[in-house]
């Protein structure tokens, strides 16, 4: 039964020490995200924060998001940071809320049946293939490069297929990389700075315009040739609403395939290079991850049936990515709501940080301690319920979860079956403040194992 509590006793959360005049707490937030959105659970469950006059409740007790995601999701809508992603990614269900926001769901989630996840678990499989031969060794790759590459290539073959769609595949090379690095920016900056002819805007407006223009053609284009690919692209195009029996527009069709590109490459591509960072660091772990891939795939290429065969290494994926998850996620509260007896007003924006929350040292033991025996199934501090939600959850849980994992253990397995990758010496590896912390920079030396 959902828990609702009554404003009779709510009091206003308390606000963030630290706020200037006009700029809120923008200068700390600016300065060093990372550790001030970790810094907020020292102040309260819910507190406040000023991003300029913006005020945002944000969230540091996992029940409290919980309740705003599952228990009362339907008394908050999509905040602010959606808001200003919507000029990128349109309508799709990235953006959107409510009736459809639930209908485009109910559209695109054949495409991600587990018959589905299963032929595109094949493309990956080639792709990490390509990938891990690629490499010389002893000459260094940069594991950020090659990671984004790897999970581009594996979301545009999915995507598009055949020659009619290269040009695009190429524009998605080229414009989605941009896009990425411009978005956290785009997201927080206030609207009346997005004309300013800087050069991010810049660079952001024209990839994003550049990706829109070439999906938009090669949509045209699969609605003149009147064929089935068997791609993801072709199964959007014929996707009908089951209640209504309309089909999508070819505008919305964009947009939702802009959704899961962006989707499919930042987290995969992001977590894929720390995971490799983290084995670099912790030879012990390195070293088991190898027996059990050795045990599992031997020389061979790595096969869609071998993933449920490797449960340490499904740890591994699950703890870089406790430890490196998303920096934040917002919401708008649709109705008066009172949170913790907390009184959050109709309009307000409330915030949560997934990165902040898997590294509280009350809900996890060791937080900043890469130990991926922390998942086995019979871990004291094994993490249980809403504590750990990198995927989100309720109505907006990530709809490509299942295909995300299978693009990370794929590459992971393929790249251990052939290859150690030392760390390159002098290298400090730091936290980028972006979506997902990304690596400052990821330099690493592939040894070869056999």
């Amino acid at each position: 039964m959902e828990h609702v509590e009554h404003p009779g006793s709510a009091v206003q959360a308390p606000v963030v020490p630290g706020r200037l005049p006009l700029l809120g707490h923008a200068l700390q937030l600016w300065r060093q995200p990372i550790a001030f959105l970790e810094s907020l659970r020292d102040h309260g469950g819910i507190v406040r924060l000023d991003i300029g006059t913006w005020p945002v409740h944000v969230l540091t007790d996992p029940d409290h998001v919980h309740a705003v995601l599952v228990q009362q999701a339907q008394r908050f809508g999509r905040g602010r940071v959606f808001d200003r992603l919507r000029p990128m990614f349109g309508n799709g269900i990235v953006t959107t809320d409510g009736e459809f926001h639930r209908k485009q769901r109910r559209m695109i989630q054949p495409a991600f049946h587990r018959k589905h996840i299963a032929e595109y678990t094949e493309v990956m499989c080639r792709q990490a293939e390509t990938m891990s031969a690629s490499w010389t060794a002893g000459r260094e790759v940069s594991m950020l490069t090659e990671t984004r590459r790897y999970a581009l290539s594996s979301v545009a073959e999915m995507i598009f297929s055949g020659d009619l769609s290269r040009p695009a595949v190429a524009e998605v090379h080229r414009s989605l990389p941009v896009v990425l690095e411009g978005m956290l920016l785009r997201a927080v900056m206030p609207r009346s700075l997005d004309r300013l002819p800087i050069p991010l805007n810049r660079r952001f407006d024209a990839a994003a315009a550049r990706l829109r223009q070439i999906i938009d053609q090669v949509i045209a284009q699969y609605r003149d040739a009147h064929e089935d690919r068997h791609d993801l692209l072709s199964l959007l195009l014929s996707s009908v609403d089951a209640e209504t029996g309309a089909t999508m527009s070819a505008e919305q069709v964009r947009d939702e395939a802009i959704a899961i590109m962006f989707a499919g490459t930042e987290t995969p591509a992001t977590t894929l290079a720390w995971i490799f960072h983290e084995l670099g660091r912790h030879p012990e772990v390195e070293k088991r991850l190898h027996a059990e891939v050795d045990a599992v795939v031997g020389t061979r290429p790595v096969r869609p049936a071998d993933l449920c065969e490797l449960p340490y290494t499904n740890s591994v994926f699950q703890e870089a990515l406790r430890l490196h998850s998303p920096l934040l996620f917002t919401r708008r509260a649709l109705v008066p709501v009172t949170l913790g007896g907390v009184s959050i007003p109709a309009g307000a924006e409330v915030a949560y940080s997934p990165y902040a929350l898997h590294r509280d040292p009350g809900l996890f033991r060791d937080p900043t301690v890469f130990d991926p025996d922390r998942w086995q199934e019979d871990a004291d501090g094994r993490p249980h319920d809403h504590r750990y939600m990198p995927f989100g959850a309720g109505q907006h849980k990530c709809i490509g979860d299942s295909f995300a994992v299978a693009e990370i253990l794929v590459a992971v397995a393929s790249v251990a079956s052939r290859w150690h990758l030392a760390p390159a010496p002098g290298i400090t590896v730091r936290e980028v403040p972006a979506g997902i912390p990304q690596p400052s920079e990821l330099p690493m030396i592939p040894v070869a194992r056999r």
